[in-house]
């Protein structure tokens, strides 16, 4: 018996040592990164105007941070971002549930979903701009569009693949649609509504700063956008770095939930 422990915990130890090593393997590339960057921008190896430099994009971020604008920007993207990811979850699981109530229904929308899915998304948004006007609502759009048609598409599959032998269970006591759906599919399903759930989070984001580029006053798409015009070059490698920041919070967020999700499920 001591020995099984001392094996499992010489496992467990390898496996924590494995796991610093990455972390720190990770924050050594991004340290050097950011030292070369610095470097060559310094050295005159590249032009600092064009490709910004590390010191630069923190006294841009300091300087915006100190007028307030910093949090105008931000909040304007991050408040977009997350009412087009609710609205698509929530149309998502309705469309999807929908679909798998009526057979019929499915068969004839497939296509055209597939279709819609497949259209690249930046030409929708001019489109969007025009009959929504140039305004946080044509923004939000923009951003479900992006993520909706795929995620119906991806829930609907996953609710057609659950076991058939549960759902034949259902039936044989007495069960009906309704209660396969709230006792088996739903239920059966959350993995791959998280899964989806953590792909279109991103995917909103893509689509929200599409329709700034576009149709904008103020966010991080617009940031970029005007920076890229006026030649302010440190504003968008500073919007673009703060993109990163927030799809890698957000993605972390739904991580925990699954990781929640999936120990509750365990118990």
């Amino acid at each position: 018996m001591n020995k099984v422990s001392s094996t499992q915990h010489s496992y467990l130890q390898s496996l924590r040592s494995r796991q610093y090593r990455i972390t720190a393997l990770r924050i050594l590339i991004f340290v050097v990164f950011l030292a070369l960057w610095e470097t060559a921008v310094r050295l005159g190896w590249i032009d600092g105007f064009i490709f910004s430099s590390p010191s630069r994009v923190v006294k841009t971020f300091c300087d915006m941070w100190r007028d307030g604008s910093i949090f105008r920007h931000v909040g304007i993207t991050l408040i977009e971002t997350l009412i087009s990811f609710v609205c698509v979850v929530v149309l998502g699981i309705g469309v999807a549930v929908l679909l798998w109530y009526n057979t019929e229904l499915s068969e004839i929308l497939e296509p055209y979903l597939v279709v819609l899915n497949s259209l690249p998304k930046s030409a929708l948004a001019p489109l969007l701009i025009v009959w929504l006007g140039a305004n946080m609502k044509s923004i939000i759009v923009a951003g479900m569009s992006v993520a909706l048609f795929g995620s119906i598409l991806n829930l609907y599959t996953g609710f057609r693949e659950m076991d058939p032998d549960k759902i034949k269970l259902i039936y044989t006591l007495q069960g009906t649609k309704r209660d396969v759906l709230t006792k088996v599919i739903l239920p059966g399903t959350v993995p791959l509504l998280i899964s989806v759930m953590k792909v279109n989070i991103g995917l909103c984001l893509v689509g929200v700063v599409i329709g700034e580029f576009i149709g904008a006053r103020q966010g991080l798409g617009y940031l970029i956008i005007y920076g890229s015009q006026v030649f302010k070059l440190d504003w968008v490698i500073l919007s673009i770095v703060i993109l990163c920041v927030i799809a890698m919070l957000l993605y972390g967020i739904l991580n925990l939930v699954e990781q929640k999700c999936l120990r509750g499920r365990e118990k």
